[in-house]
């Protein structure tokens, strides 16, 4: 079946798609992947101009992003789906929650409800990872072999970098070292973006952020004002990008979530754990 962006899909289940942020690949959820891989159909798309992805022919806002995103699940035959993102993959989660595409959805750290002083710190700070990993770029998959140079690629999107493997920094090779479409999405995707229409989700969203979050500040509790019902839960010592940070919490909170959704697509059934 034909896809306009690189997909990695692995298990069987209840479909589960994974959405990464801005300046990474599918690549930075490896740490949950054999655990989710195992319990569900897993979905795991680069975003387009990341990885292997070909950037899109337009502005690639999130509503772009989630175009894209719909017209390859429709060629894949998939209908709604419950969704896991981070940063810009929880903002582009929310956005196909909006389009009623979305069973369910947990958002870490998802962009979009920055005050504009802090979209500008965020901005900067993403300029500057962007800057110098594709300067040293040569370097990174070496880097990556070795705790020590994990924790300094890593550091500042995870609190406990040197936890990681090397499939997350080659994530940063295709992202901020390597994306085609970095600088456009930081613009259209991030720093311009202003989320509309969350009012009309109405599937199970659990919003989750790390308590050491030094990227998106304290932006999302503030989607618990816009989507009815949300939940917002603290992953305590984890960074920006916590999927190596707290890999159990993080699944214990897509369980939910599916869970959640699950009494009205196949009543009496829920997954344990």
């Amino acid at each position: 079946m034909p896809a306009h962006l690189s997909w990695d899909r692995a298990g069987t289940g209840e479909p589960l798609l994974l959405l990464h942020g801005i300046g990474s690949t599918h690549d930075d959820f490896a740490a949950l992947r054999p655990r989710l891989d195992a319990r569900y159909q897993v979905l795991a798309p680069d975003l387009p101009g990341h990885g292997r992805s070909a950037p899109l022919d337009r502005r690639p806002t999130v509503a772009a992003i989630a175009d894209a995103i719909e017209a390859d699940l429709d060629d894949m035959g998939a209908g709604p789906v419950h969704v896991l993102g981070n940063s810009l993959g929880g903002r582009v989660a929310l956005e196909l929650a909006v389009r009623g595409r979305a069973r369910s959805v947990v958002a870490l750290s998802p962009s979009g409800a920055n005050l504009p002083v802090e979209r500008l710190y965020q901005g900067t700070a993403l300029a500057v990872a962007r800057s110098v990993l594709r300067a040293v770029r040569p370097l990174v998959p070496a880097a990556g072999r070795w705790a020590v140079g994990r924790s300094v690629l890593l550091a500042g999107l995870r609190t406990a970098p040197w936890r990681a493997g090397e499939a997350e920094v080659a994530g940063l090779d295709g992202g901020f070292a390597g994306a085609s479409q970095f600088w456009s999405m930081l613009w259209w995707g991030v720093l311009t973006d202003l989320p509309r229409g969350l009012e009309r989700i109405d599937c199970p969203v659990i919003l989750a952020q790390g308590t050491l979050d030094v990227i998106a500040s304290g932006q999302t509790p503030r989607f618990l004002f816009a989507v009815p019902g949300a939940r917002f839960v603290p992953l305590f010592g984890a960074g920006h990008a916590p999927q190596s940070d707290a890999p159990g919490a993080i699944l214990q909170l897509v369980h939910r979530a599916v869970a959640a959704a699950l009494p009205a697509t196949h009543p009496g059934a829920a997954p344990d754990g």
